[in-house]
């Protein structure tokens, strides 16, 4: 059985980690290591106002002014990468640091996975850190439950779980 907790615009999260006073207003953030700089992730109130990923940040400040502009923590990425891996350790011995702001974690003992998956997400919350987790027999059918997950999903059976998928769910980066 494996598990798989993802962290949701992983790069937004860690840019905005220690900044609550822009809670509620519209956030783009930018990759300042790029030649072009354009938006890589955005938040729900960007995203009302018509600023899509990809726009270049005069474009998203022209369909909202009152746009924050954020530059990527390269620092801050590392440091909730970290903590990630902190709580998926707690889980069971074999993790993997799947990708940015993803865990995947290997159950030997699958007794209580979900409540324990559902506790580790649970503390993530408390530390301000929005997560998801998917269960499941295999680990990429792990990986895109999570990414349905609200907050955790379990399913036990892979192949119908992926056939009643979506085709734009299986292409999820």
């Amino acid at each position: 059985m494996f598990a798989t907790i993802y962290l949701p615009d992983f790069y937004l999260q860690a840019a905005l980690r220690h900044q609550p006073e822009l809670s509620g207003q519209p956030v783009a953030l930018i990759d300042d290591q790029e030649k072009k700089a354009v938006i890589i992730q955005l938040n729900a109130e960007a995203e009302q106002t018509g600023v899509c990923t990809g726009m270049a940040p005069s474009q998203g400040l022209a369909r909202c002014l009152d746009l924050v502009i954020k530059v990527r923590s390269h620092s801050q990425e590392k440091i909730l990468q970290d903590v990630l891996l902190h709580f998926a350790g707690t889980l069971a011995p074999y993790v993997e640091a799947t990708g940015p702001g993803i865990s995947t974690v290997q159950f030997t003992d699958t007794r209580n996975v979900v409540e324990k998956v559902s506790f580790a997400v649970e503390q993530l919350a408390v530390s301000e850190i929005v997560a998801r987790a998917g269960i499941a027999p295999t680990p990429d059918a792990s990986f895109l439950a999570a990414h349905l997950a609200r907050p955790v999903l379990q399913t036990d059976n892979a192949g119908e779980f992926l056939a009643a998928l979506p085709i734009e769910v299986l292409t999820v980066n």
